[in-house]
């Protein structure tokens, strides 16, 4: 019922075209989202000066880099949909109403729809609500500028941290396939995320213990990771075992998803019939 996995790749670039197409659309959302990263990048910036005054080297950062680390939190925090949205939202109001039924008999992965879809969205969103506030504040604040292989390691970590995120939003969204209703689990979700991932504070700023939990959970793979590239905390064999975290983070969550979609697929219960 949920489609084959061999479905070829430019279905899966035309369903991410069309995403980043619906996304387009939305003009002044995505004007008033830029705004609003910015002002908070802003206000973020001069906390974190602050803070740094006191302490120069908290978390092993200078004050530079932190300001960095807040300005790749803001223009990360749509991309990976750190508070949901994007199509696993489509997901989950999908099997509220019953349309989910629809899905199931396409002729193509859910799965793979769904992620495709997703992938379309956050690279529209890297693209505006990623790079505008990032320029504002390398004009108010200077920010630290990574080394080349800094540079590609970071983009391959986002792509990553797209991917880990929206598995995990997926499952959540999934939840709706035996409550009829995700919006509980997807608050818990958020604030999860925005704990653990390194938006509220970097995660190594955390006590011992805590930090080391944190630093292990798929959620550090939405900022964390992508910020200790750019910043060369992760460089040579570092980068890559960072980066190779977020792989297996990210093929387990997949299948997970995929264990989890055929379970409901077996005795699905939608709101409506």
């Amino acid at each position: 019922m949920s489609g084959p996995l061999h479905s070829p790749p430019s279905l899966y670039a035309a369903i991410a075209t069309r995403s980043f197409r619906r996304y387009s659309t939305y003009t002044a959302a995505t004007l008033a989202g830029i705004f609003t990263n910015s002002v908070f990048g802003i206000i973020l910036s001069f906390a974190y000066l602050a803070l740094w005054e006191q302490n120069p080297t908290a978390g092993g950062y200078g004050a530079d880099q932190a300001v960095t680390f807040v300005w790749i939190g803001q223009a990360l925090l749509m991309t990976i949909a750190l508070w949901s949205g994007g199509s696993t939202d489509d997901l989950a109001e999908r099997i509220r109403n019953g349309d989910i039924a629809v899905d199931l008999y396409r002729p193509v992965s859910v799965l793979g729809w769904y992620l495709a879809a997703d992938l379309g969205r956050a690279l529209y969103h890297f693209l505006t609500r990623g790079v505008a506030p990032t320029v504002v504040g390398a004009l108010l604040f200077g920010l630290v500028a990574p080394a080349p292989a800094g540079a590609v390691g970071f983009l391959v970590s986002v792509c990553l941290a797209v991917v880990v995120s929206f598995a995990i939003r997926f499952l959540f969204a999934s939840s709706a396939f035996w409550l009829l209703d995700a919006t509980g689990p997807r608050v818990l979700l958020s604030v999860m995320a925005t704990f653990f991932s390194g938006l509220t504070l970097p995660l190594n700023l955390f006590p011992d213990g805590l930090r080391q939990v944190a630093l292990g959970l798929p959620f550090a793979s939405y900022i964390q990771t992508p910020a200790d590239i750019w910043l060369g905390r992760h460089a040579g064999l570092d980068m890559l075992a960072a980066i190779g975290l977020q792989v297996a983070w990210a093929i387990v969550l997949l299948a997970m998803c995929a264990l989890v979609l055929r379970a409901a697929t077996r005795k699905v219960v939608v709101q409506g019939g």
